[in-house]
Order: structure tokens, then sequence, then C-alpha cells
């Protein structure tokens, strides 16, 4: 196996150091100006049979790791809250229903692609984008595994994959970019068999939860979790029971990139200088790649000697 040379560790500090100067920059990206036909999803709890299919879909879109189909009529993963890690960027959770003991609600939970992300605003190197039609991604190429964005996200959805720190990966719903690229819907949309969740234009989709509300006012609460929440998310819910109960934030309608903004300047301004602290990063990085390839190369050696004894 080869080791980490000197070359390698000036290549990863010099990266650090030219990380440092790039941050003021990124900042901006939040304040991108977004379409009018922007889209997003609207999800509708009251339809949705919990049968978890979306979770399949994703997966299977975004070529990770899967459990058989059938796997996920199995309802008992519905007895402990779960929330979307490295391995499901989307999951069901289900909640009891006081109006009707006999019909959960079950809710989705992914990425929100909000209007003004604060993973966005928080990124240092760039590697969140805003899309100009409402959809926020994440440029594996770009990212030097600080986690700001999963400090700033409101929803606390960006997950990190520790297995792999030094080649980071961060995870999370993309909209299905690739998919919509070729006029395909997001694969949790396409699959769902109740229409619970419906993709559109995210001003149609505000009208269609605002008639359902009034047509079934006995059953929805009045809110549309996502209309105005940090400014407003591609991604909205309609409910029988209030959001807070199903575990989502209670958030103003104040955009969250302000905050992260302002706590981000703040640790440049009083703090070490930006270039200081990615030098100490890329020392960091070069440390923990030499040690791990070390690791590596102490359990090959005995895996081989093992061997060689029997």
């Amino acid at each position: 196996m080869k080791d980490l040379n000197r070359r390698d560790f000036f290549k990863t500090v010099t990266f650090g150091v030219a990380v440092g100067t790039l941050g003021a920059a990124s900042v901006k990206g939040a304040d991108k100006v977004l379409s009018e036909n922007r889209v997003g999803v609207l999800v509708d709890t009251e339809a949705c049979v919990g049968c978890r299919l979306c979770e399949f879909a994703c997966k299977e879109a975004h070529s990770m790791p899967t459990e058989p189909l059938e796997s996920y009529y199995d309802t008992s993963v519905f007895k402990k809250y779960r929330r979307p890690d490295k391995s499901a960027l989307t999951v069901v959770n289900q909640f009891e229903n006081e109006k009707n003991p006999l019909l959960p609600i079950n809710f989705k939970v992914q990425c929100m692609h909000c209007e003004r992300p604060a993973c966005v605003s928080a990124c240092i190197v760039g590697a969140f984008t805003k899309k100009e039609d409402g959809s926020v991604v994440w440029d594996t190429d770009k990212c030097i595994g600080c986690r700001y964005c999963m400090v700033a996200c409101p929803f606390q959805i960006p997950t990190y994959d520790y297995d792999m720190a030094i080649d980071p990966l961060i995870r999370k719903c993309d909209l299905c970019e690739e998919r919509r690229k070729t006029e395909k819907l997001p694969a949790c949309v396409d699959i769902c068999p109740n229409e619970a969740l419906i993709f559109g234009k995210r001003v149609d989709l505000v009208q269609i939860a605002k008639n359902r509300i009034k047509r079934k006012s006995d059953t929805y609460v009045s809110h549309i979790y996502g209309e105005n929440e940090v400014g407003g998310t591609a991604w909205m819910y309609i409910a029988s029971k209030s959001f807070d109960k199903l575990k989502m934030p209670t958030l103003t309608a104040s955009p969250a990139p302000g905050i992260s903004e302002s706590i981000q300047h703040g640790i440049f301004a009083y703090f070490v200088p930006p270039v200081t602290i990615y030098a100490l990063l890329g020392l960091m990085m070069w440390i923990t790649k030499r040690r791990k390839t070390e690791e590596n190369q102490k359990k090959l050696e005995a895996k081989e000697k093992k061997g060689g004894d029997a």
C-alpha cells in the first residue's frame, strides 16, 4: 500500500490555505434569484399510507444499497423515530392520530430545499448551490468536510459519512436533479401509489394546499408547513395535526442564512484568520489520512501473517 508522502502533505495544506480565501465570497449564494416557475413537492399526509415505497425508490434512483422491496412493508420501523442519514436520503415516520386512532399519520422527511438555504450561505467553498428551479444541490468535488451545513440547517438534514472523513461525503435529497433533466418526476413522487406527493410549480402547489384545507377544514389544520417557514421551502406539507407534534421545528418566516452568516463572520472576525484555520484543517486531514493508511497496512500485514501461520 502506498504511503502518503511529503508532496501529499503540502498539497493538502496548500488546498486548505486556498480554501480560506474563498469563504467570504461563498456566503452570497443564498440570495440567488429564483424562477417564478420554480418547482416543489406538496405532501398531503392524509393521503400517505406509510408504504415507504418512496424510501425504496429514492435509494434506487441514487444507486444506494437497498433492501428487498418487500422489506419496506415492515411496520416495525415505525416504533422508533428516524431521520435521514448516510444510508437513506428520506424516511417516513408514523404518529398517533387522535382524530382517528385507526389511521395513523405518516410523515415523510427529507431536505426541504429552502428558498434561501442556510447550507448554501454557510458553505465556505461553494459546495452547495441553490438552483434557479428551486432545488438545492451539493458538489462532492468541492466539499472539504467542514460540516458548517449541518450546523446551519434549521431542519438538521445534511448528514455526514464519518467512515469517509478523508473523502467528505454529505448526504441529502437533491430533488432528483438527474431524473428531472430527462423530464422524469422525482423518484419518490413517481412511485407513490396514493398521490400523497404532488410535484409541480411551487405557486400552484400552494394554491392546491389552500383549496384542500378550505374544502376539508374539519380535517386539516389551517397551516401549510413550508409556505413561509424560513422564507419558504420547496417541500410543503398539509396535515390534520399541528406540525410541532409531528416533530417539525417551529420557525419564523425570517430566512435562516442571516443567522449563519452572522455566526460565520463573527468567527472569522474575532478569532483565527480563515487562512490559518484551513491550514490547520489541512494538517489534521493529512495526519488522519496517514494514520488510517498505517492502520490499514498493519491490518493487511497481520492478515497475511495469520494466513502464513495457517
